[in-house]
């Protein structure tokens, strides 16, 4: 009989990284890159904006060069950002023909980097929109593009007693106008926007966090196409039930393979098996999750996770606990042992998505994620007591 030392051995010669490479590039290849463009002038606060709705510096978003004269393209694989430039007062071209030249620029780009939708940002401090701004707006909505107007540097007040904040009365002015807009006369203006946004990027005197971000990220959602809400949920940073949402059938998924590969039950010297349907697992996770992992941590530390977590998996001493486990690996157990990991995994990659954890700590940090013996008997009693 193998001892567990034996079986390490033969885990460490069959765990290999190449399933969670492969699997969390199809993810990244399948779930594609959201793109979205911002519209400003200087100084209303577009970059602090994309930096707290997408953790990304709006001049540092991976590689970004200048298409045009008043247009930028930043982007990495899960995010791409339209950096146009809103009217600025002394220019002698109409400010609609020069937005129309710039998403001209844009539609002759490749497919990956056409624009979702636009924040159109102003200042909330402003009474009202300028006539190049409604020019604007009505060229972006003529392009087919859904537009978010935005009122950006909102000074909330905060009440003393409810803790719940409101903008100042002429914020509030602001917007009641944006939403049903008239002329000196009363007369109707027609403003194609499709909602209005009060937003802060941060809070008072640029501490803390900043608020109207999550509303903001609700509706772009809604507006988003179908085919790239996926990818909007990706990118952005601050839901994340989003993602937990998406992680969890990537997980039952990978559970039923594991399930079905152990459907015959598989000798526990033999359940390395189990292994790659795991790393695929994970690879997917960290895609959902925007994790650069395979490029943050060598061959040998992708590795090494799938060690860990076969390893664990595999121990004698752990199986022998488990209820009708004996020597094998039953369809049940590796359901329950794939879900488990599956879950300790996602939790490890939140705690790396919300900056608790060090990404060069993940191989060190994973046996406080990995699943435990009572994870895994309460997988399985969950099975049990779903099942018809």
């Amino acid at each position: 009989m193998a001892t567990e030392s034996e079986d390490r051995a033969v885990i460490v010669s069959e765990i290999d990284d190449k399933p969670f490479i492969e699997a969390n590039a199809d993810a990244k290849s399948r779930y594609g890159r959201f793109n979205l463009a911002v519209v400003g002038g200087t100084g209303v606060g577009k970059s602090s904006l994309v930096n707290a709705v997408f953790g990304r510096d709006l001049a540092k978003v991976g590689k970004g060069l200048p298409v045009t004269r008043g247009v930028h393209y930043y982007n990495d694989e899960s995010l791409g950002i339209w950096d146009l430039e809103g009217f600025e007062i002394g220019s002698r071209e109409a400010p609609a023909d020069i937005l129309r030249r710039h998403l001209k620029t844009v539609t002759e780009r490749p497919s990956i980097e056409q624009i979702s939708v636009v924040l159109y940002c102003v200042l909330s401090q402003l009474p009202r929109l300028t006539e190049p701004d409604i020019d604007m707006i009505r060229e972006l909505d003529a392009a087919g593009l859904p537009v978010v107007l935005v009122l950006t540097k909102v000074d909330w007040i905060k009440n003393p007693v409810t803790g719940k904040r409101t903008a100042p009365d002429d914020v509030e002015e602001f917007r009641n106008w944006l939403e049903n807009p008239v002329d000196e006369n009363d007369k109707p203006v027609d403003i194609p926007i499709q909602r209005v946004i009060l937003t802060s990027a941060q809070g008072k005197h640029g501490k803390g966090k900043g608020h109207g971000l999550g509303e903001l990220v609700t509706e772009t959602l809604t507006l988003s196409p179908e085919n790239e809400k996926d990818a909007f949920r990706i990118a952005q940073r601050l839901n994340l039930p989003w993602k937990r949402e998406m992680a969890r059938p990537v997980i039952t998924a990978a559970a039923s393979a594991a399930a079905a590969a152990a459907a015959i039950p598989v000798p526990v010297a033999d359940a390395a098996i189990l292994a790659p349907i795991q790393l695929a697992m994970m690879g997917r996770i960290a895609a959902i999750y925007d994790l650069e992992l395979k490029t943050m941590l060598s061959a040998g530390a992708l590795a090494q996770l799938g060690i860990q977590i076969t390893g664990q998996a595999l121990a004698r001493s752990f199986f022998k606990l488990i209820p009708g486990a004996g020597s094998v690996v039953s369809a049940g157990v590796a359901f329950a042992l794939t879900v488990a990991t599956g879950e300790g995994w996602l939790r490890l990659c939140e705690q790396v998505h919300t900056g608790k954890l060090d990404l060069d700590k993940i191989s060190e940090s994973w046996g406080q994620y990995a699943p435990t013996f009572l994870d895994v008997i309460r997988k399985m009693a969950e099975q049990r007591i779903v099942k018809p």
